[in-house]
């Protein structure tokens, strides 16, 4: 999240595959989809023209619950074979954070509108090792071309922190893009963790976005995850104990022992300071030295639930700065359950498809089940005797 504190995790089985030099393995593109993507576009000069979809009424390709479901399913693989959790979060906080509340017009005030894609902005020193993010959602990005860059920044960014153990974040979905690099904000907006008062600059640039003292110190709660490397942002050690074997790409130096863990371990290591091998910066110093930061900094390093509430409230604000939605209220992914049809579910000559397996999901988290708790064995007995008495009826009076 800091200008001067960039992080990247990325698995070391791709890592070598991410870099702004490497090219894309996919050269096929239909322009029956929408309008041609310049090579500014993705941050990556000379690569594939790809496309740019937008939600927009400039494109007949309308975006869908369906569309979301799905692609949260390909980030949540994503995400569970590459430990990308961490540069994920930062990527959407980083199209996000460039919000500025004063200016009206639309796309000029920043904030969650993709455009960070852009080589502009992604040269941005607060964007170094992005390009690895973009890289790595460019493949759900093509399957689902309805969906934003803006809305797939801000859905892979809460998914990984779910997937993490983070809180689950209430979104809405269908922002809209900008189009060319000239619509990217000017650089400086985010937070600059060397900053000579660390306090007062959270507060210059966190206000200027609409937060108060307790969402800054809540959304900084996120560095929980991750790692600074030294040849990045001049924070940092090369590796530590924690760090040194991964997951992911080694090295580097995290705030937190479990670093892919979404947790209030943040807080309490940053309070305690006991730990040489972990970082701590100006900018998170400042959350126990600063009075008014301090009151919110100790209630989360005590309190975990607390600061789960507040963190998924400020973070779904932050998702929506500077968002311009199409249609205007929005779409949600907790829709009306469906009716449960039984013939839908027979599919003998063929692998369920996902959509498929989200309605079947549905239907078992509808009759109490969940991932971590199995149905009751009762319920299934139910069901035996009520179909075993359906028998008997059918047999008595209406014969088989």
């Amino acid at each position: 999240m800091h200008e001067h504190s960039r992080r990247e995790n990325v698995s070391s089985a791709f890592s070598s595959s991410i870099s702004p030099s490497s090219s894309s393995s996919s050269s096929s593109f239909s322009t029956s989809f929408g309008v041609l993507r310049s090579p500014e576009e993705h941050g990556f000069r000379g690569q594939r023209v790809a496309l740019v979809i937008s939600n927009s009424s400039s494109t007949s390709v309308k975006l869908s619950a369906n569309d979301l479901e799905e692609a949260k399913l390909a980030v949540k693989e994503l995400v569970q074979n590459t430990y990308s959790n961490p540069i994920l979060i930062r990527l959407g906080w980083h199209d996000a954070g460039t919000y500025n509340k004063d200016i009206k017009e639309w796309p000029k005030c920043g904030g969650a509108n993709g455009s960070v894609r852009f080589t502009k902005e992604m040269g941005h020193a607060a964007n170094a090792g992005l390009q690895g993010a973009l890289k790595l959602l460019d493949p759900i990005k093509d399957k689902f071309p309805a969906i934003s860059y803006a809305d797939l920044f801000q859905l892979a960014s809460v998914t990984a922190i779910e997937l993490a153990g983070g809180p689950k974040i209430p979104m809405r979905y269908g922002r809209v893009d900008t189009t060319t690099p000239e619509e990217c904000p000017e650089e400086g907006m985010l937070p600059d963790a060397g900053a000579p008062s660390p306090a007062e600059h959270l507060r210059k640039v966190f206000y200027r976005m609409g937060f108060n003292d307790k969402e800054i110190v809540a959304l900084s709660g996120a560095h929980t995850l991750g790692r600074a490397r030294p040849n990045r942002s001049g924070w940092g050690k090369d590796e530590t104990k924690y760090t040194k074997d991964g997951p992911g790409l080694p090295g580097g130096q995290s705030w937190t022992v479990h670093w892919l863990k979404f947790d209030n371990s943040y807080f309490r290591e940053v309070k305690e300071k006991r730990d040489a091998e972990l970082l701590v910066l100006p900018t998170d110093a400042a959350l126990f030295e600063d009075p008014s930061f301090k009151v919110y900094a100790e209630k989360y390093a005590e309190d975990q639930e607390t600061f789960f509430k507040d963190y998924a409230e400020a973070h779904a604000k932050l998702s929506e700065l500077g968002a311009k939605f199409d249609p205007p209220e929005g779409i949600t992914l907790e829709a009306a359950p469906q009716k449960f049809v039984a013939a839908e579910y027979s599919t003998p000559k063929k692998e369920l498809s996902d959509s498929m397996k989200q309605k079947i999901r549905a239907e078992y988290l509808g009759l109490g089940g969940s991932p971590d708790q199995p149905l009751k064995t009762n319920y299934f007995l139910n069901i035996i005797v009520i179909i075993a008495v359906l028998a008997i009826l059918t047999w008595l009076f209406g014969g088989f």
